[in-house]
């Protein structure tokens, strides 16, 4: 019966997808526009971004912008690939040495997808195209030819929301990620646990509306699964266009998040350390954002907890830091801010982008 009900809600999305939205603009929220930051978004980036195709584009229907720093060289999946806007930037971001998997179980969006993979290489400059699509589901990477601990860098843009088994989702995605790599991945979420009823709706669920996470059982999940905490990097409000889909939500808010989650070794050393940025990641020589907690500015000594020292010492940006490991016992440090505070404490995010980033207030959305 499970699996009835998740091949119904497959069939569903599939259609809604591959049949029905022609382009963002026929979503029913705004969740396709929330992709801005409160922080400045790499030149780098955006430069990508603008070389993908617009026919590529048009089918965008994201709600974040997934985009680590780092990622040259890196092998990156991304989970839910659509029409491939994401994996086409990150095919540019990762260079000719990286490479770049898009898995969706949509057939219209991976041809139409496919049909450019000759168009962006050329563009790029590659002698060979590092991008591949390949049709499967995000519950079972395994079934479609992703192998463990093969991925440095797994992504998504708004899909997770669309499944209805989200533990297996992130275990997957646990599973093929090397030691030391991360998740990395924006998403729908909201304010308490979506009713029964609503996840029935094919509308609600082809909009994100009936498969959001409750915010809080992203934290509880992930650790579960032997993720780090989810790291909040941005965050967004999302506003439902449609008057009888806002009924039925009813007192349900919405937000967009992007996380990032590492996976850790399996006995890390939890100690508190003292780091010095280097400077040396591109786009950021004189501050690394690295979270919504976290902004290293180069050559300034910064205390961080266990799990942050651990992160930096197995992560890609082991290189970039001086890390001085502590035998003091952890001070307590500040909390790391949540979605919530976009579902709740629309102020009081407003005011930590502001004082973070020094941002002008017309350009926090």
């Amino acid at each position: 019966r499970k699996d009835f009900a998740r091949e119904a809600i497959c069939n569903c999305t599939t259609k809604y997808y591959g049949r029905r939205l022609e382009s963002s603009c026929d979503l029913q929220t705004s969740a396709s526009s929330c992709s801005l930051s409160c922080r400045p978004v790499p030149k780098t980036v955006t430069d990508a971004l603008n070389l993908v195709h617009p026919e590529v584009t048009k089918r965008f229907f994201g709600c974040g912008l997934p985009f680590p720093a780092k990622l040259e060289g890196c092998r990156v999946l991304d989970l839910g690939s659509g029409s491939g806007r994401d994996c086409y930037a990150f095919s540019k971001l990762v260079g000719p040495s990286g490479h770049v998997t898009g898995i969706d179980m949509t057939e219209e969006l991976l041809t139409a997808s496919r049909q450019f993979i000759e168009y962006h290489q050329k563009r790029f400059g590659y002698e060979e195209p590092n991008v591949t699509f390949v049709q499967g589901y995000m519950e079972k990477l395994g079934e479609a030819g992703i192998q463990n601990d093969s991925v440095d860098v797994v992504l998504s843009n708004c899909v997770i929301c669309l499944c209805p088994d989200k533990r297996a989702v992130l275990q997957e995605a646990y599973n093929v990620i090397k030691e030391g790599g991360e998740l990395y991945f924006s998403d729908m979420y909201a304010s308490k646990v979506i009713p029964d009823h609503m996840k029935q709706d094919a509308v609600l669920w082809g909009e994100g509306m009936g498969g959001s996470l409750f915010w809080q059982d992203l934290i509880s999940l992930a650790h579960s699964i032997g993720f780090s905490t989810p790291h909040l990097v941005s965050a967004s409000h999302i506003v439902v266009h449609n008057s009888e889909l806002k009924a039925k939500a009813g007192d349900i808010s919405y937000a967009s998040g992007t996380y990032r989650l590492f996976k850790l070794p399996r006995s890390p050393v939890m100690s508190g350390a003292t780091v010095t940025y280097k400077g040396t990641v591109a786009d950021f020589q004189d501050q690394l954002d690295f979270d919504s907690s976290h902004s290293f500015k180069k050559d300034v000594a910064v205390e961080v907890n266990g799990e942050m020292a651990a992160i930096l010492q197995s992560s890609r940006f082991f290189p970039d830091f001086d890390i001085q490991m502590s035998d003091k016992p952890e001070a307590k440090l500040e909390s790391t801010p949540q979605v919530a505070d976009i579902l709740y404490l629309p102020a009081k995010m407003h005011e930590f982008c502001m004082t973070h980033f020094k941002l002008e207030s017309d350009g926090v959305h």
